[in-house]
């Protein structure tokens, strides 16, 4: 485990000083209950810190980037910046499910790929920096893997919006989207999706839900026509 989590060091561009730091981040609830460890050796306290660092940092980031937005309007970007789908989006830029530490039950049904743990875990991890190399370390991880691409994250959360309004004002025809197959057992499905504009497909989806894979189709869809303009 220790080669891989060396290997998520060099991914991230940061080393640890004390490596158990780094462990303890990816070590899942579900991984100490299993072994019997104590409740506080999982990655849930460092999440609670990372949390709090990441909720400074992305807050004085929109404070700076946007001089003249109002506070509810700061508050209501902060919040869509920092929710669990966008951690989780995140966290799969850095492939940081395959580094995670869980039990048995939770690797079976697909943990690695569940937002809420992924994103909790990205969370630890930015905790865990900040205890080992304090908070110009954390705040400049935050920026290179979080606080990056907003505009085409944006884009993602609101594909299918995005994409409806596109085609409203360019396109003769609707948007519809049609499964293509479904696979897994009901506790850890993967649904395949493709959407059509005019009946023409323009991007398939792949996600644990209809609506993720729906989400990413849109998504391939607008990135797609931005190609032909």
């Amino acid at each position: 485990m220790s080669d891989s989590l060396k290997e998520l060091e060099k991914r991230i561009g940061y080393k640890f000083r004390d490596f158990s730091l780094l462990r303890r981040a990816m070590m899942h609830s579900s991984f100490t209950n299993e072994k019997h460890l104590e409740k506080h050796c999982c990655n849930e306290r460092l999440e609670f810190l990372g949390d709090a660092v990441l909720e400074l940092v992305s807050s004085e980031f929109l404070f700076l980037e946007s001089p003249k937005v109002s506070e509810g309007e700061l508050t209501k970007t902060r919040a869509s910046m920092v929710c669990e789908p966008s951690l989780a989006f995140c966290a799969r830029d850095i492939d940081l499910g395959s580094y995670l530490l869980l039990g048995k039950g939770e690797e079976a049904t697909g943990g690695r790929l569940r937002d809420s743990i992924t994103s909790d875990a990205l969370e630890a991890l930015i905790g865990a920096i900040y205890l080992d190399g304090g908070f110009t370390n954390a705040k400049e991880f935050i920026h290179k893997f979080i606080l990056t691409d907003l505009e085409n994250k944006k884009l993602f959360f609101d594909s299918k919006t995005i994409l409806q309004e596109i085609v409203q004002a360019q396109m003769e025809g609707g948007v519809s989207y049609h499964l293509l197959k479904e696979e897994g057992p009901d506790h850890n499905k993967s649904f395949c999706v493709e959407v059509r504009l005019d009946g023409r497909g323009y991007g398939v989806g792949i996600g644990r839900t209809k609506k993720a894979a729906e989400q990413e189709a849109a998504y391939k869809a607008i990135l797609e026509l931005k190609k032909q303009k």
